[in-house]
């Protein structure tokens, strides 16, 4: 009898086991849809806050419809048709990790330690009265601890600053955690990307940057304590700005009088 009712007790604890295994699994299939519909309803809501249009009162797709959603050819800077890449469907992550989709970085170029770069990419255009008022361009790089994901808002002068945000990355609370405060991404409001000749210059010093003076207007302040997670905040800001990132871009809208 006792060999028998361990027997029966292994049989329950096995039997319980794969139950649960089996609801977790399927709650986990059941919920991936949602989860990855929530994402892209934070992606969308990161891009309204950086591009100050976001309103806790109006939901995250309601007021995106004022967001015109774009495919860009990095290289050229120049616009896809939808018939060749759907905004809707490109995934622009796992463009970046497909060989057929993306680029090789030479090393003495990725300053944003990516490794490779997609070829296209997802940006976004808000107008305003007719006319573009801003664009919100995606970036990427490495921190400390991890890839840093973000939006860089810029205004109708295509070199001022409008915002910076990052929606997704793990570096280490308080430190260089703090490129999520609202103090420090305050900060790059109004900062110029460009210098009159056009040559990028902003960029994130250590310590505080200059209040007043020549290239004060291309300074960000330093997190104290967080230096690397700065400085790769500041390369990747720099590689994507410049001529392998969405300078093309912009030089080509602002050529046309966007």
């Amino acid at each position: 009898m006792a060999r028998e009712s361990l027997i029966k007790t292994y049989v329950v604890a096995v039997g319980l086991a794969v139950a649960c295994s089996l609801l977790v699994a399927g709650a986990a299939i059941g919920l991936r849809p949602l989860q990855e519909e929530n994402k892209v309803i934070d992606r969308k809501k990161n891009i309204l806050v950086v591009a100050g249009l976001h309103d806790a009162a109006v939901p995250v797709v309601e007021a995106f419809q004022q967001v015109e959603v774009r495919i860009v050819d990095i290289e050229t800077g120049e616009f896809v048709s939808e018939d060749k890449i759907d905004p809707a469907t490109f995934d622009q992550r796992a463009a970046a990790k497909d060989p057929n989709m993306s680029v090789r970085i030479p090393a003495e170029k990725d300053r944003a330690g990516i490794g490779r770069r997609e070829k296209y990419a997802l940006v976004y255009l808000v107008q305003k009265d007719g006319q573009l008022d801003q664009v919100v361009l995606p970036i990427v790089g490495k921190g400390l601890w991890s890839t840093m994901y973000g939006f860089l808002a810029v205004g109708d002068d295509l070199n001022t600053v409008r915002g910076i945000t990052f929606y997704e990355h793990a570096e280490t609370p308080g430190l260089g955690g703090e490129i999520d405060n609202p103090l420090w991404k305050d900060k790059w409001t109004g900062k110029k990307l460009y210098d009159d000749q056009g040559t990028y210059k902003l960029e994130v010093v250590k310590g505080a940057a200059a209040q007043s003076g020549p290239g004060a207007e291309h300074q960000i302040d330093g997190i104290s304590g967080a230096t690397l997670t700065a400085n790769g905040v500041s390369y990747s800001v720099a590689y994507w700005m410049g001529a392998d990132g969405f300078k093309n871009l912009l030089e080509r809208l602002k050529a046309e009088g966007a």
